[in-house]
């Protein structure tokens, strides 16, 4: 079976090497990804950019949080790489929410105590990506950019080129291109721009400071912290662990803290910035020290005082819910699929939940084919078959779940935006009784979705379904 992926970010990274590792008859794949920008291990965050928003899982501009739920993901795909995320990273074990006055009004643990079970991890998009990256050989992945991707639903699929190089063909298209996903397209036949992204109406700055003393004082150990604020929102955190801390390639301990401190600033702006690169870097600078002039958090005051560098704005994009997220053997993942806001803080993991999902299920039908035919009589067909049998049982699986992380993150979003002086105050005593007297209803969602385990559900899919066909077998 010949399998083309369609962009080397984060998902598509994730997906060659689970497909790598559960497809039956390994030795009968062929594995070519395709992307448009430079891929090579020793790229650096300095060299990309933002790009329009191709391949948005290139951009390296700020940080992330991978939840207890994407990093058992990356665990079962190879306790290696966990080990190497972990490492790059900080482990966190509680966050705050607080006001701009420095008050906090809630701590919210990253996991239940009484479970032994792992932190959240917070770290840069470039150590993600490169950690997934160093594992696919430089051959794979081919400097292209595709310009359309046609859905066969007699053969195979067709790859299109910019350059005007021949089409591939390819039996499974897997595009994991991003919020402007060109493989969406294949989907709808006869639209230009099926389903457009939307802006939210937020742009965010922020990068990567040196952790000095003063700032450090200010920051507990093992703690993420997001201070709202009446005209925005600011979030901080360790971006990386002591180099001689012996724990710190473990999700399960916290570590002695980096020299690093991610940070970001999330506002309201009515439109969108044309081009997120081409900005007035001074000015964007003088507006974040004037909106956050007033705050009293001693870390937010520092950070702004301190001369930090801003290189791009990021928009907050989310794309509207996609009726499909497959046709004829082209499968759609990560923000292709479902582009996430920032506030989920779920991008990372739910598009590790994609893949794993999607190749246990290939996985599993593909057997299923092969094991009904021989090695001369399965064939193409018996592949396409098995590929649609796993891509609408992926599909089903995924769309309620992510769309329950979109809802919730958009209704905390509303916390970023301009808000009056009643309504800020307002917010502000919401969190705090909900934080002091009923935790659990804050908590509660979080735990869920950190403790959803995507291999187990997939399992219970396939077992109805094997139920399913028994019963109808005994009638």
């Amino acid at each position: 079976m010949k399998i083309v992926i369609i962009g080397a970010g984060i998902s598509g990274c994730a997906a060659y090497l689970s497909l790598k590792k559960h497809l039956p008859r390994p030795e009968d794949h062929s594995y070519t990804i395709y992307e448009s920008h430079d891929t090579s291990k020793d790229t650096t965050s300095d060299d990309r950019s933002y790009a329009d928003g191709h391949s948005s899982t290139l951009v390296v501009g700020g940080g992330l949080g991978v939840g207890p739920n994407g990093l058992n993901v990356l665990r079962r795909l190879d306790e290696d790489l966990l080990r190497d995320v972990v490492r790059g990273g900080y482990a966190v074990s509680h966050s705050y929410m607080k006001n701009k006055h420095g008050r906090v009004l809630v701590r919210m643990a990253a996991q239940k105590k009484s479970t032994r079970t792992m932190n959240l991890v917070a770290c840069s998009r470039h150590s993600l990506w490169r950690s997934l990256r160093t594992r696919i050989p430089d051959e794979i992945i081919v400097n292209k950019r595709v310009s359309e991707v046609v859905a066969n639903p007699d053969g195979r699929n067709l790859v299109h080129f910019t350059d005007g190089s021949p089409p591939v063909e390819a039996d499974l298209v897997i595009g994991a291109d991003g919020l402007k996903s060109t493989v969406k397209r294949a989907l709808f036949p006869g639209t230009t721009n099926p389903y457009p992204h939307q802006y939210e109406g937020l742009v965010g700055i922020g990068g990567f400071i040196p952790c000095s003393d003063d700032i450090r004082a200010h920051i507990d150990k093992g703690s993420m912290s997001f201070v709202f604020g009446g005209n925005g929102f600011f979030g901080y955190f360790y971006a990386n662990s002591s180099p001689s801390d012996p724990n710190r390639e473990s999700a399960y301990h916290v570590s002695e803290q980096g020299d690093t401190v991610a940070w970001w600033s999330t506002y309201e702006l009515d439109e969108c910035p044309k081009d997120p690169k081409a900005i007035d870097r001074e000015d964007v600078a003088r507006q974040l020290r004037e909106r956050h002039a007033g705050w009293k958090d001693p870390v937010v005051q520092k950070i702004i005082n301190m001369g930090v560098q801003i290189d791009s704005v990021y928009p907050t994009w989310t794309s509207p819910e996609l009726p499909t997220w497959e046709r004829d053997g082209v499968v759609l993942i990560g923000d292709a699929a479902h582009a996430l806001p920032s506030t989920s803080g779920q991008g990372s993991s739910q598009a590790l939940e994609d893949v794993e999902a999607f190749t246990l299920f290939l996985a599993h039908y593909l057997r299923q084919a092969y094991d009904r035919s021989s090695a001369s009589q399965s064939g193409p067909q018996t592949e396409k078959q098995a590929i649609k049998t796993a891509a609408k049982q992926y599909m089903a699986l995924r769309q309620p779940h992510v769309k329950q992380i979109l809802d919730r993150a958009r209704q905390m979003q509303n916390n970023k935006r301009n808000m009056s002086v009643v309504e800020e105050y307002l917010m502000y005593a919401v969190m705090w009784i909900i934080g002091s007297f009923f935790p659990s209803l804050m908590m509660k969602p979080q735990q869920a979705v950190f403790e959803y385990n995507i291999a187990e559900e997939v399992e219970k899919v396939l077992r109805q379904e094997q139920q399913q066909q028994t019963q109808q077998q005994k009638k």
